[in-house]
């Protein structure tokens, strides 16, 4: 029978294999989630631009000619 705590080199290098495994699967879960946090925040800017920024940029191109098709009233 195995003592619960194994002082051996092997007994050691067992355990830090499977901590090492373990680790390594943990971070290739955080590497995932990144990526994915990434990509939302990706999108969020492209929408962003697509929404306040273009819009700003297209209205001074746009709002002279608006303007000048209102009539206004005499005497102004």
């Amino acid at each position: 029978m195995q003592e619960p705590f194994d002082t051996t080199q092997g007994g050691q290098l067992d355990r830090m294999e499977i901590k090492l495994a373990e680790i390594s699967g943990k971070i290739d879960e955080v590497h995932a989630s990144a990526e994915k946090m990434r990509r939302y925040f990706l999108w969020t800017l492209w929408v962003t631009i697509g929404l306040i920024v273009v819009p700003l940029l297209i209205l001074p191109m746009v709002l002279p000619t608006f303007l000048q098709t209102l009539v206004l009233p005499a005497g102004f």
